[in-house]
């Protein structure tokens, strides 16, 4: 069955801005959330016209706040065509999950 987030993680108010989404448990280093975004142009391509940025946000990218520095960090895989959301330190259980963005401004 498709879940459009991982277990440890939930949509909750954010002080940021709006909803977030936020840690149910402890969540270690390096985890890998899940997919953000689908790529619809490759590196060295004219911007796709029919998608913002060239990318589609799933729900999980739709939920995550911005900022600097963010708990977590986008990794790109243009192979597989996606980005992808990983945590860059140990993540405490009712923290918010956050990044910087970088394909546009808060």
């Amino acid at each position: 069955m498709y879940r459009p987030l991982p277990d440890t993680v939930t949509i909750a108010p954010s002080t940021i801005d709006g909803l977030g989404l936020f840690a149910t448990q402890p969540i270690p280093k390096d985890t890998v959330l899940g997919i953000t975004h689908l790529i619809h142009t490759p590196p060295g391509f004219e911007t796709n016209a029919d998608f913002q940025y060239g990318l589609t946000r799933l729900p999980l990218g739709g939920f995550f706040n911005h900022s600097v520095p963010g708990n977590c960090h986008i990794r790109q895989d243009f192979d597989a065509g996606v980005l992808r959301l990983v945590t860059s330190r140990d993540i405490e259980a009712g923290e918010e999950l956050t990044a910087t963005y970088t394909h546009y401004a808060p």
